[in-house]
């Protein structure tokens, strides 16, 4: 049976990343939507002040919408989380398996600032203070890409816009009602943030949980088993 999967990338990213797993799981009859955010990838002429993570969740809902995709398969890598708990808000009908990829589950009142790590609070401090509308992108060596794969990463990611990381969102919990759930972990990236998240739902019968002898950007480093863990999920 074909599955339609929703993959939304991370900050600094865009759709691009998703390019391998994308093939692997159309070349076996599944519909596949990477959409960018906007701002980021080759909507990166759209980057102005005030797009926060709100406008990035319209992103993926309007792709929902318009295509009318129903029972998705919705993944959110890293940042993604964010995105995609806001979406399971306003688009829970449509959704049949959510899966956060090393990714940050948020509560409601929760900001990515909140939740992620020193190096990228000071990053977004200083941006700050230079009144600047984004933060830079941070090397793929930092997310311990495969070295093969490093100079293709740094060449597409880009600046993130200031408001995703701020914005505090407004949940009431949608992503947990969603009846296949799952979480991913990178086990050789290490953040206390996404072990904090995956402690949190492994607590829970309902949700699944993987874990992938790879860095932070799965999608690059192990395409094949990130495939067929979807698939599973699905």
């Amino acid at each position: 049976m074909p599955h339609t999967f929703v993959l939304v990338h991370g900050a600094w990213h865009g759709g691009w990343c998703w390019r391998r797993v994308a093939d692997l799981l159309t070349a076996k009859g599944h519909r596949v939507f990477a959409p960018t955010l906007t701002g980021l990838g080759e909507r990166s002429h759209l980057m102005q002040p005030g797009i926060n993570v709100s406008t990035h969740a319209t992103d993926v809902v309007n792709v929902i919408k318009w295509e009318r995709l129903t029972n998705v398969v919705l993944c959110g890598h890293s940042y993604g989380g964010m995105v995609v708990s806001l979406v399971a808000e306003q688009a829970l009908d449509r959704i049949g398996s959510i899966v956060f990829l090393d990714a940050f589950v948020p509560e409601n009142g929760d900001s990515m600032a909140d939740l992620t790590s020193q190096v990228v609070r000071d990053n977004l401090a200083a941006a700050t203070g230079r009144g600047d509308i984004s933060v830079p992108g941070r090397p793929a060596a930092a997310f311990l890409v495969n070295e093969q794969d490093q100079a293709w990463v740094d060449s597409l990611t880009g600046p993130q816009p200031i408001g995703t990381m701020t914005e505090k969102l407004k949940l009431t919990g949608a992503a947990s009602k969603v009846a296949k759930k799952a979480y991913v972990r990178a086990a050789a990236y290490p953040n206390p943030g996404f072990d904090t998240a995956l402690e949190r739902v492994k607590a829970d019968k309902a949700w699944r949980t993987y874990g992938v002898p790879c860095g932070h950007d799965v999608m690059v480093d192990m395409p094949e088993r990130l495939a067929e863990i979807l698939l599973e999920v699905a």
